[in-house]
């Protein structure tokens, strides 16, 4: 299999890696899976030999200067420009009208291009990305209109850099001194300003009924050294926020706690790589209240077998993006989903024939 990966002007990548939170924050995945395939044996430079090709656009790096958050009301224009240079430069788009072309969307509800659901909803996925494959990390197991696309659910960016470093202060099989964890954001309030609940009020369910709760370390500020907690926890809430997915799933596996899913219908990634039944949680966002009880329950239970199939090294490594690429990695099984997709490639049917 090969992946060509286009040149695109400055103005659509490396330009908006003047701000260095574009290549380390949540959604850069899409700064990591280009610089992985940049330097990975299935590139190639001649793109009539080409499998697939990769357009390589950064979407999530227009920090806001009001609050810090990426900002993306200009990530649809921003990829329909990438699509008209690389239409107007070689054949392939307008040769497969886009169907053997791979784009990453990591942002909350993917190819749709919006923060909120209900925007993401009313305007779907660009009628010029509906025929190409989307690597994007929503995903969800019922019809969504944001993923009415050829599409792979990737995980989010966490540094491969900052676990190592956090798993050398505190080892992966130590003391684990508190039972249930979860740092982040929990409203009191739960409507914002404009009249959406924040988590479908599950974040604030949790406040409420276990911010007294011994065995709970539930915080809602921010604090950086955070993956010390982890590494400290047993159990790691994942919470729904605006989006069903969260760093939190991939932060507690790489660190050893056993990740609490409660997101319903969230799709998770890479399932032929993750077992994700054997290594995690999954708690109905309406049985909140039985939180508690069903913890306690694993815990003297199987708890043990939960955290030998987590602390699996090959298990922690297919959710980290590493530069270059490991086998096995999230670049790795990308190209393993690319691969299942080969009836896509304008190559493959001549070889074959040959």
């Amino acid at each position: 299999m090969k992946v060509y990966v286009y040149d695109l002007p400055p103005r659509f990548n490396s330009e908006w890696l003047s701000n260095e939170r574009c290549s380390k924050h949540l959604f850069a995945s899409e700064v990591a899976i280009q610089r992985a395939l940049l330097k990975s044996e299935v590139r190639t430079f001649d793109p009539w030999e080409a499998d697939f090709f990769f357009v390589p656009v950064y979407v999530s790096c227009n920090f806001s200067k009001v609050n810090g958050f990426p900002a993306i009301g200009h990530a649809r224009a921003l990829m329909a420009s990438a699509v008209d240079h690389i239409s107007s430069q070689l054949p392939f788009w307008n040769r497969s009208l886009g169907s053997d072309h791979v784009f990453v969307a990591s942002h909350d509800f993917g190819s749709c291009f919006h923060t909120m659901e209900d925007a993401a909803m009313a305007d779907g996925v660009p009628d010029f990305l509906k025929n190409s494959i989307i690597l994007q990390t929503f995903g969800v197991k019922h019809k969504h209109p944001c993923q009415d696309v050829e599409n792979v659910v990737i995980p989010p960016y966490v540094s491969p850099e900052s676990v190592r470093t956090t798993l050398e202060k505190l080892p992966l099989t130590g003391r684990r001194d508190i039972f249930a964890f979860f740092r982040g954001k929990m409203e009191v309030h739960p409507k914002n300003i404009s009249g959406r609940f924040y988590s479908k009020r599950v974040r604030t369910a949790i406040w409420r009924r276990y911010g007294g709760d011994r065995r709970f370390y539930l915080r809602r500020h921010r604090f950086a050294g955070y993956q010390s907690e982890i590494v400290r926890s047993t159990f790691c809430l994942c919470p729904l926020g605006w989006a069903p997915w969260s760093p939190r799933l991939v932060e507690s596996v790489a660190l050893g706690c056993v990740p609490v899913i409660i997101a319903d219908g969230i799709r998770l990634p890479f399932p032929s790589a993750v077992p994700w039944s054997e290594i995690s949680l999954t708690v109905a966002e309406a049985d909140v209240d039985k939180l508690g009880k069903i913890l306690e329950h694993v815990a003297s239970t199987n708890l043990t077998s939960i955290q030998r199939n987590i602390w699996d090294p090959q298990v922690r490594r297919a959710l980290l993006y590493h530069d270059p690429i490991l086998e096995g990695d999230a670049t790795w099984q990308v190209l393993v989903a690319l691969s299942e997709k080969l009836d896509r490639s304008h190559r493959r049917p001549r070889v074959l024939t040959q």
